[in-house]
């Protein structure tokens, strides 16, 4: 992480926290973890088309399924992400 681009603000009601890559880190972020304590943090993930598609893939086969249910499901692709919805192409 950067730590001069880094950043954190605080209201009564929200915090949001700023986090940027250093130079040598790629590829995108797949989750992040919060909480009050180390040891009591709770993980959630950003939304990535692979984000996406293990949800819906347990979703849809939420135990271990046979080779042609596995072959049967979806393809998901997420199309647009905003701060109030997402867009996503299901075949």
């Amino acid at each position: 992480l950067l730590a001069p681009e880094s950043s954190v603000s605080v209201s009564a009601h929200n915090a949001v926290v700023r986090l940027a890559k250093g130079p040598g880190s790629t590829g995108l972020w797949d989750s992040f973890s919060f909480g009050l304590e180390p040891s009591a943090l709770q993980e959630r993930l950003f939304v990535t088309e692979e984000n996406v598609d293990g949800f819906l893939g347990t979703a849809f086969c939420p135990s271990p399924c046979s080779q042609s249910a596995l072959e049967s499901q979806p393809l998901i692709e997420v199309l647009d992400v905003t701060e109030d919805r997402i867009q996503i192409r299901v075949e």
